[in-house]
């Protein structure tokens, strides 16, 4: 997984950084759903959701090594 691999080189304040880009975006995409212009945009949910998942498993990741 390259996103996985990208993100994992990443401290703890660029990943923070990072799942509020996705957030976000994430938002704006189910904006254009709701209105209905977004249907290309559908696989596109599905992988920021994904992403904003790996971005929380990584932080709590870092918190578990932390204690």
């Amino acid at each position: 997984m390259k996103v996985m691999k990208e993100l994992r080189g990443l401290q703890t304040p660029e990943l923070n950084g990072r799942l509020q880009e996705f957030k976000k975006e994430l938002l704006k995409l189910k904006i254009e759903v709701g209105a209905g212009t977004g249907t290309a945009s559908s696989g596109k949910v599905r992988r920021t959701k994904k992403n904003i998942a790996r971005i929380l498993t990584l932080l709590n990741e870092k918190e578990g090594q932390r204690q």
